[in-house]
């Protein structure tokens, strides 16, 4: 598929994708984006203008190699680990002088390594930097984000390819969010240790290589084709240097890679350049290589290659826009958010990702929506004795939406198949990995076992996790129950907290028979009871019609929540 020619690239047409993330700018701090990739960590620094783009304070970038160690990716190796801890400490001090508020994302290798969570500890006990783990879901839109911010694609037929050391993220679409996102364990790191050892080219493995990019490409590319694209967006390092070596190639010298162009004749002459040099050092000759790509720029090129040839691409350009700006536009879009206003629930993103797995699953709407409205009515009435965050309460409702989605598969041991789903969706976004993790336990624990220490999922949580699943999925379990024969009897609940007990009011209308919906509740309220250290009863309180009609205006299945979404 060949892109059709884009529009001049117009700082106005980049500041609309900035407007709508900038905060109400009276003393607005600056933000610091962080990036802890397979091959560098990468900050940028940024304060949000009014009506504009971010004003950048501070770029920076540390080559760390995190995923070097095996095409598996499964452990972090030693120095690579210490590279990066060094790095992340030195950011923190250039955060901080900066004054600004610090956020930081970890992709694949991090993503895959079994021992991720000793390197995440030692990040925060010496950087004093929380690193989210986020999905490839996530990784994907939030480098579609960043891209759409550098170059003016929102509303055009787009395909945005990023290449990192671990993994690729393919975007189809024309606005947030995405047609088609996915994610692919290729990446330069990760082909270059599996076929070019050293960056050496053995026999064969060029031949190899492509094979085995071929056997992952050809049913996204499909996919990709059958949506349609006119123009190909493509960012991140790799790119940004065969960028450069394709205008080495025609004399060129870029000051800067943005909205540079590759064309499919100058890669297709720059692949076979690199490859008729086996050797790193003979790689040293090539006009426009960085010295520190010289082992893994034939791995990434060979892959570039192999996407424009699959995705039937021309010409593509470059956006200097990537997976940190994408978390830029992120947080100032959440931080312009009111977080006092009382109402919790998924953003918009979220909910409709939610909302379309449910359906896409056959799930009953109008009994998930009404039973987790009640759960989450009980999450604010004993927030006394849980503690928990509004955060907190946006996993209780993707997972209450989400609980039955394993009768899909069977309806025998249903809890367990809803969480192999949830776990292993890729069209949930806006959720970290840990996210999804706790989403989908809380929808496996919504009935039968309760969580204990042979459950191996559960116990590799760490402690706090481990007690937000039993309050919330003590909560679901509530919330289902008072909804047991599906009619909606019970209209909301409330609850009195002491030190002792939680007394829930079981709001119906006056004559209704809830005997079910109780006996049911009181035998499922044994998880919730345990998780809050307190006794949980119940009384049946009668409303009037009139009432009834002020507090419940009609709301179909999937409909906006009434009680708003959290950005």
């Amino acid at each position: 598929m060949t892109p059709k020619p884009g529009r001049a690239v117009s700082e106005v047409a980049r500041r609309d994708v900035w407007r709508e993330a900038s905060p109400p700018m009276t003393g607005a701090r600056a933000l610091a984006a962080i990036d802890v990739g397979t091959n560098s960590v990468h900050m940028v620094i940024a304060r949000p203008v009014p009506g504009g783009s971010p004003e950048i304070l501070a770029r920076e970038r540390v080559p760390v190699r995190l995923g070097t160690g095996g095409d598996d990716m499964k452990l972090l190796m030693p120095d690579a680990v210490e590279r990066a801890v060094t790095a992340l400490v030195e950011f923190r001090h250039i955060a901080d002088a900066h004054d600004a508020d610090v956020v930081a994302v970890a992709t694949s290798a991090v993503r895959e390594a079994d021992n991720q969570g000793r390197f995440l500890r030692r990040v925060h006990d010496e950087a004093r930097i929380t690193v989210e783990v986020v999905s490839g879901m996530e990784e994907a839109r939030l480098i579609h984000l960043g891209a759409m911010s550098a170059v003016p694609i929102a509303g055009r037929p787009h395909i945005v390819i990023d290449i990192g050391g671990g993994s690729t993220e393919l975007i189809v679409g024309d606005y947030a969010p995405a047609a088609l996102a996915r994610s692919l364990k290729l990446g330069h790191i990760r082909l270059t240790d599996r076929f070019f050892d050293g960056g050496v080219i053995a026999d064969g493995a060029v031949k190899a290589c492509r094979r085995h990019i071929k056997s992952f490409v050809a049913h996204v590319a499909g996919e990709a084709r059958d949506i349609g694209f006119e123009v190909a967006v493509g960012c991140s390092g790799t790119i940004a240097a065969v960028a450069a070596l394709c205008a080495a190639r025609r004399g060129e010298t870029l000051r800067t890679v943005a909205n540079a162009t590759i064309e499919r004749a100058d890669l297709n002459e720059v692949v076979a350049d690199l490859i008729s040099r086996p050797t790193p050092g003979e790689r040293a000759g090539v006009p426009g290589l960085d010295p520190a790509r010289r082992d893994v720029i034939v791995a990434g090129a060979i892959l570039l290659r192999q996407l424009f040839k699959a995705l039937g691409i021309e010409s593509l350009v470059v956006s200097t826009g990537a997976l940190r700006e994408g978390l830029l536009l992120d947080r100032f879009n959440r931080r312009d958010r009111s977080r006092d206003d009382g109402l919790h629930h998924l953003s918009d993103l979220r909910r409709s990702s939610v909302l379309a797995l449910a359906r896409s699953y056959h799930e009953d709407l109008i009994h998930a929506e009404h039973a987790t409205d009640l759960a989450l009515e009980l999450f604010d009435e004993t927030g006394a004795a849980h503690g928990l965050t509004i955060a907190d309460s946006e996993l209780l409702e993707a997972a209450g939406l989400l609980h039955n989605i394993g009768r899909f598969v069977a309806n025998s041991s249903h809890h367990k198949h809803s969480y192999y789903l949830i776990r292993n969706s890729e069209r949930l976004a806006g959720f970290s990995e840990n996210e999804l993790e706790l989403i989908a336990l809380v929808a496996r624990y919504h009935r039968k076992s309760r969580p204990v220490s042979s459950h191996r999922e559960y116990t590799a949580l760490s402690k706090p996790d481990r007690r937000r699943v039993r309050v919330l999925a003590g909560l679901l379990r509530v919330g289902i129950a008072l909804d047991r024969t599906y009619r909606r009897a019970v209209e909301r609940v409330h609850a009195s907290v002491s030190e002792e007990a939680v007394t829930i009011d079981v709001e119906i209308a006056a004559g209704t028979d809830v005997d079910i919906e109780l006996f049911t509740a009181r035998r499922s309220a044994n998880l919730l009871a345990d998780a809050l250290r307190r006794t949980v009863d119940f009384r049946v309180v009668e409303t009037n019609p009139e009432r009834r009609r002020r507090n419940h205006p009609a709301n179909g299945p999937g409909d906006a929540n009434p009680r708003g979404l959290r950005a």
